[in-house]
């Protein structure tokens, strides 16, 4: 019972965190210039790594944690 509500607030953490990299990234990619050139690529491989984890992490928990 208690594992299933920490998978689950886990999960929503993991999907939170890719999303606000993600608008992160794409706001500092469309206000372009310095900011756009030193911080957008960055922030997408950013996400790409937490996207990986995220999805590492929920298939582990549909693996482990099936009823």
């Amino acid at each position: 019972m208690i594992s299933g509500i920490i998978v689950k607030i886990v999960s929503i953490m993991l999907l939170i965190a890719v999303g606000i990299v993600l608008i992160l990234g794409i706001g500092t990619l469309f206000k372009g210039g310095d900011t756009s050139k030193k911080y957008s690529n960055k922030l997408m491989q950013l996400r790409v790594l937490l996207q990986f984890i995220a999805i590492i992490f929920l298939v582990s928990f549909a693996y482990f944690f099936k009823d």
